[in-house]
């Protein structure tokens, strides 16, 4: 299979696995995130999402060209896509565990992430103008994290830069070792599954909406709603009760 998922408690981790192609996105790959990712958004058990890549030496080379060279179906459209997460708001944090090479399209799943946990050795680009493409699967949404010179110098050579840079530009939130990836990023998802299940999405979108300016109504009464709910009560009396809050994501 193209794509593996499992459950570790509250999480559930997507594995794209095609190291022999280092992990690049054909159509049924991609329509295998897309499906994971909505049955992870369905299931209420599950508070947040981790993904990653098959072996240690990418975590994806983007779309595969091969395929698209040989005139293969880019995408599978009766089927869920990356679109679930990289074209709405996903209502539940996602995490990439970049195990290796994240370029193209691989970066921009990266990007679509909203905390990213790297290995020291994780290498990133968007090499689509060698190609003769555009990174039109968010990267060109790179202004809205980074300067835009720095942006535009990353797009228009296609140059490759490692974890210490994507560090420094703000992109990732953790560099460890190879081995340390995953048991890093579930050890973070963990942490935010513990939290209030409306309070994150709450949390999440509002986070986002600022960061595209929305308005101050719109935010107030996102919030009323989450100070309103049952879950706000139960969390101020487990406290009070000196306990493991109870949530029902109400």
């Amino acid at each position: 299979m193209s794509v593996l998922v499992q459950r570790h408690d509250a999480v559930t981790v997507v594995t794209i696995n095609r190291p022999e192609a280092r992990n690049a996105l054909d159509a049924e790959t991609m329509a295998g995130i897309g499906e994971a990712l909505v049955a992870a958004e369905q299931d209420a058990e599950v508070r947040a999402v981790v993904l990653t890549g098959a072996g240690d030496r990418a975590f994806c080379a983007g779309m595969d060209l091969r395929a698209f060279a040989a005139g293969g179906a880019v995408i599978d459209e009766s089927r869920p896509g990356l679109e679930v997460f990289t074209e709405r708001v996903y209502p539940k944090p996602v995490i990439a565990a970049v195990n290796g090479t994240a370029v193209a399209g691989g970066f921009e799943l990266v990007l679509a992430c909203d905390l990213a946990v790297v290995a020291e050795h994780a290498k990133f680009g968007l090499p689509e103008v060698k190609r003769g493409l555009v990174a039109a699967g968010g990267g060109t949404n790179l202004p809205r994290r980074i300067p835009l010179a720095l942006a535009l110098e990353l797009a228009l050579t296609g140059e490759t830069f490692d974890a210490a840079r994507a560090a420094a530009l703000g992109l990732v939130n953790r560099v460890v070792p190879g081995d340390q990836v995953l048991a890093e990023a579930l050890a973070l998802a963990n942490t935010i599954a513990r939290n209030g299940p409306l309070a994150l999405r709450v949390t999440k979108e509002l986070m986002l909406a600022q960061a595209q300016g929305a308005g101050r109504e719109e935010i107030a009464s996102a919030t009323a709603a989450v100070f309103a709910s049952a879950d706000a009560k139960e969390g101020a009396t487990a406290f009070a009760e000196k306990r493991e809050p109870r949530w029902t994501g109400a």
